[in-house]
């Protein structure tokens, strides 16, 4: 039967006609609870009302005693229904039903469109995941977990990633470590929040001292725990670290500076160092997309030249996916306990299976291929990019190396605000470079002032070439 209505009016004193979809999925008992439930929320069934005895309304309904039973019971213990001895079944007293004005929409109003193309920094191209072998691996790991696994964790991370990451980390970016020496975190921000502000108190302490430009999040969060950020003036080299000064720690982007996109110079490197041993202090080396250099072999990290110096940090954020929340911290070796304080008995850690995951896609040289294919297509994007601007824009510069998922367009002094807006005109979402300067930062040629950071790992394949177009259409004129 399709459908079974009952007529009400006469039992219960009201104009009422209870519609059932008897032959949708959930079936009949389910129907007759949606349809009370809905009559009671509409008004329809009024605070008081007196519901027919269940036999009397499965007769009317063609439907067994105990569906019209179990329904009433559902409906009691939801709350919508009282039922007492020799009184029967009423809809409650508190049961007010919603106005017109207030009524609960069926469907949720429409979300805001979003823009046509992005090109904001930040993201890889999420599309290009590599499900299968994360699949592979995944299996894999919990097939292969020992029981402990899933028990109490280590505050470390799994043994078995960094196992795993002390030997990548020396292939590929030569830090040298051990697993000892190595926590694992959700990713680059937690780090800075287990370091200047950890649950166990702090194991740095500010002012600290950081590039003219970089991500405001990051200033932000370290503004919140109270440490002072000191702005590094930038040129071509890099971080001008012949500035510091009484700071005891100091953030770089040595790899690929974030976000104007040149390496630390080898000078450079060698004289931060020296800072930090004639001064104490450490450094914070945020390896963000290292792996991703197009025109020669990545520079290994500035952890190797010094690694009681250094405190290394990466994460799978740029070369997997910002959604796994993976990262590690490669630590000399007097802060590793304090960390460990800081991080807690029972703090929110890493998922032991997600950990267990990266070990083996990193130890079956999936994570290699992954990186090796990225490296491919991010080159391809980059040069797609800069062919774009050379026949339509050819006044307007790609800034910095050929690494990394974004590039900086230096553009005429004056027009990058205009350019933003004209990009938002062409249903492009992008940054201004402005966005990431320290708000003390002194700025002075060849670094800034006027530029777009352009994201072109964001996009999906598919949308890279309209997102060109968009932004071709946005700059200003030569």
């Amino acid at each position: 039967m399709a459908e079974s209505w009952v007529n009400l009016a006469e039992r219960i004193g009201a104009d009422l006609h209870l519609e059932l979809e008897l032959s949708v999925q959930g079936g009949r008992r389910a129907a007759l609870i949606r349809a009370l439930r809905e009559a009671v929320r509409s008004g329809r069934l009024a605070p008081g009302t007196r519901l027919p005895p269940y036999r009397s309304l499965a007769a009317d309904l063609g439907v067994a005693r105990n569906t019209v039973a179990d329904a009433y019971a559902e409906l009691v213990a939801e709350g919508w229904l009282t039922a007492r001895q020799g009184s029967g079944t009423q809809v409650a007293e508190r049961a007010e039903p919603l106005g017109a004005d207030t009524r609960v929409p069926k469907k949720a109003p429409p979300r805001a469109r979003g823009p046509r193309h992005d090109l904001r920094q930040g993201t890889p191209d999420v599309s290009a995941f590599p499900r299968t072998a994360w699949l592979t691996s995944y299996r894999r790991a919990l097939q292969q977990a020992p029981n402990e696994a899933f028990g109490p964790g280590d505050p470390a991370g799994r043994r078995e990633l960094r196992e795993a990451l002390t030997e990548y980390l020396a292939r590929a970016r030569g830090v040298r470590t051990e697993p000892g020496r190595i926590v694992i975190c959700s990713g680059f921000a937690h780090a800075l929040r287990l370091l200047f502000g950890g649950s166990g108190g702090e194991v740095l302490q500010g002012p600290l001292a950081v590039e003219a430009y970089g991500l405001p999040f990051h200033r932000e969060l370290l503004g919140a725990a109270g440490v002072r950020t000191l702005p590094l003036p930038l040129d071509k080299d890099g971080a001008q670290v012949e500035e510091l000064g009484k700071e005891r720690a100091v953030l770089l982007t040595p790899a690929h500076q974030f976000p104007t996109g040149g390496p630390l110079h080898p000078s450079r490197r060698a004289a931060v160092i020296d800072w930090a041993r004639a001064r104490g202090g450490v450094i914070l080396e945020d390896d963000y997309d290292g792996e991703f250099r197009y025109d020669r072999k990545p520079v290994g990290a500035v952890q190797g030249l010094d690694p009681e110096r250094v405190i290394h940090i990466g994460s799978v954020s740029k070369s997997l996916s910002p959604a796994l929340r993976l990262g590690w911290m490669v630590l000399p070796e007097r802060y590793v306990d304090s960390v460990l304080e800081a991080k807690g008995e029972r703090e929110a850690w890493v998922s032991v299976l997600d950990q267990l995951t990266l070990a083996d896609f990193i130890g079956s040289g999936a994570y290699d291929r992954h990186v090796r294919r990225m490296r491919q297509r991010y080159r391809t994007r980059r040069d797609r990019l800069v062919v774009a601007l050379a026949a339509h824009a050819p006044h307007i510069e790609v800034t910095g190396i050929a690494a990394g998922l974004h590039a900086v367009l230096r553009l005429p002094p004056g027009s990058e605000q205009a350019a933003v807006r004209a990009a938002r005109w062409q249903g492009l979402a992008l940054d201004g470079l402005a966005e990431f300067r320290h708000p003390e930062a002194v700025i002075s040629a060849p670094v800034g002032p006027d530029g777009l950071v352009v994201g072109y790992a964001t996009p999906p394949e598919h949308a890279y070439g309209a997102a060109l177009e968009a932004l071709c259409a946005a700059l200003p004129p030569g």
